[in-house]
């Protein structure tokens, strides 16, 4: 009885990470690329999608955790958004960019899961009940 030899299969490096991120009924999917470039939205340049100093802050988030201050200089992405409006895309952005990092290096993961951006956001829209107005608001109550 022979032993066989097992080969070991070097590790295969992914060209790319990808990442989900979800908000309200928004989807981000986001593929990263650990190299210098670009990252874009829906084929425009993040800055010009997300213009406002709030906006920017938050897709800016999960980088300055890991201590990455320019994040254009280390790594390109790009991402595709739909659903929703502006700030649950931006909020889904946020959360697939965390994703897409915490598949790049086991320490992210920690630093981020730490943070609070791993989790999904679960808060979505409460649907309309029959007989009320909206899902909550009643008709105004009449003694007589």
């Amino acid at each position: 009885m022979a032993k066989e030899k097992v080969q070991e299969r070097a590790k295969i490096e992914p060209k790319f990470f990808s990442g989900t991120g979800r908000r309200k009924t928004a989807v981000a999917r986001v593929f990263m690329w650990d190299e210098k470039g670009d990252i874009t939205v829906n084929g425009m340049d993040i800055n010009e999608y997300f213009p406002s100093e709030k906006e920017q802050i938050a897709w800016t988030r999960p980088f300055h955790i890991l201590g990455v201050s320019h994040p254009k200089a280390k790594f390109k992405a790009s991402i595709k958004v739909a659903g929703s409006g502006k700030s649950s895309q931006l909020g889904a952005v946020a959360h697939g960019i965390s994703a897409a990092l915490s598949l790049m290096n086991e320490e992210y993961s920690v630093m981020l899961h730490k943070q609070g951006l791993l989790t999904r956001d679960s808060r979505m829209v409460e649907r309309k009940k029959p007989n009320l107005h909206k899902a909550r608001k009643a008709s105004q109550y009449s003694k007589r």
